[in-house]
């Protein structure tokens, strides 16, 4: 049994997912985190970028047990209307602190813009067990008259997976996409 140290209230709390997405502007990230910690909810995983002029956020929060979660939907339904968003949800979600393997590679595609090389990718990289930790595309440039795809994974196979194996995988999918890949060892860093 953990003892809570001295002085300090073990509360039990709840975990929510707050998603959101609209027309990139200032002031999104400071008009919802307010909202959230109004309510006594704290931010504890997030994700945010803007994607081809839209701000699209993705934040992991906990609250307390007692938290007023109805209350907390409206208040930040009133945000995104007031901020002009398309959306902004509240879903309660499971506490899933014993997270996965970290990753442990980098895998980076490129090749001139077409549907299918998302799926073709990642669907290699499924069928072998390996899971997608993170995920980045961007359009840029262009490659043959076309726009340049270009794709940043960071990646976790299981025990067992050979780079070998890692590699021949990815470079079938990448020929079948007619597109370029790499792969190498994820460093370590900070976040």
């Amino acid at each position: 049994m953990r003892v809570p140290a001295q002085g300090v209230c073990s509360a039990a709390v709840r975990t929510f997912a707050v998603s959101g997405v609209g027309l990139d502007r200032p002031g999104i990230i400071a008009a919802v985190a307010e909202r959230l910690v109004a309510h006594g909810v704290n931010v504890t995983d997030s994700e945010m970028a803007i994607l081809r002029g839209h701000f699209a956020m993705m934040l992991l929060v906990t609250g307390p047990d007692d938290l007023d979660a109805g209350a907390l939907a409206a208040d930040l339904r009133a945000a995104g209307d007031a901020l002009g968003l398309e959306a902004l949800t509240l879903r309660e979600v499971a506490d899933a602190t014993a997270a996965a393997e970290p990753p442990s590679w980098i895998v980076s595609v490129h090749g001139a813009d077409h549907p299918g090389i998302l799926a073709a990718v990642t669907r290699a990289l499924a069928d072998a067990g390996v899971n997608v930790c993170d995920l980045h595309t961007r359009l840029v440039g262009e490659a043959d008259g076309r726009p340049l795809y270009v794709m940043l994974m960071e990646v976790a196979p299981p025990a067992g997976v050979r780079e070998d194996d890692l590699r021949a995988l990815l470079r079938a999918a990448a020929d079948a996409q007619r597109v370029d890949v790499a792969l190498q060892p994820l460093e370590p860093d900070v976040l």
